[in-house]
């Protein structure tokens, strides 16, 4: 019987496989932002290689698959031509937590990646296509906190919105 700590079950029910997506589309993207909901990352772990043209960044990943664990992970985009932030700290120790990301089309198969990150920060990767691949790098650890998602407060009577 598992026991459950600040909402987060210290082991995994059955093994679960390495994560690995790729996204070449709007749909395969929405579905590596559900799975890196919550990842945690610092400043210095975005790596742009402009002559590559790549952008890499390493994210610790709340494994909501499996019962409370985090892993290390890695995301890489191909076909960078230019990368932007907004309202992102630039301190090498600075925690940002990835909220969600979402592909916006330009012309052709070009576009825009926007990572979006709690208090409003967020990264901008211009594409020439959308080209992104996330794996798992390390073995699992406990979580100590699982994250939580407080819903919007509800508003007195009186209050106007």
């Amino acid at each position: 019987m598992s026991t459950e700590i600040d909402g987060v079950i210290p082991e995994a029910k059955a093994p679960v496989e390495p994560l690995r997506l790729l996204a070449e589309d709007a749909d395969d993207l929405q579905i590596i932002s559900a799975a890196l909901q919550d990842a945690i990352l610092r400043p210095v772990d975005i790596v742009w290689e402009k002559a590559a043209r790549t952008l890499t960044i390493a994210f610790s990943r709340f494994c909501w698959e499996c019962g409370g664990t985090r892993v290390m992970c890695a995301m890489q985009f191909g076909d960078v031509l230019a990368v932007k932030s907004r309202r992102l700290s630039r301190s090498p120790d600075a925690s940002l937590e990835l909220l969600a990301l979402e592909f916006i089309p330009t012309e052709d198969l070009s576009g825009r990646v926007i990572l979006m990150f709690a208090g409003g920060g967020d990264l901008r990767i211009d594409v020439e296509c959308l080209d992104a691949v996330v794996t798992d790098i390390s073995d699992r650890w406990p979580a100590r906190i699982a994250p939580t998602h407080l819903d919007t407060p509800e508003l007195d009577e009186g209050t106007a919105a």
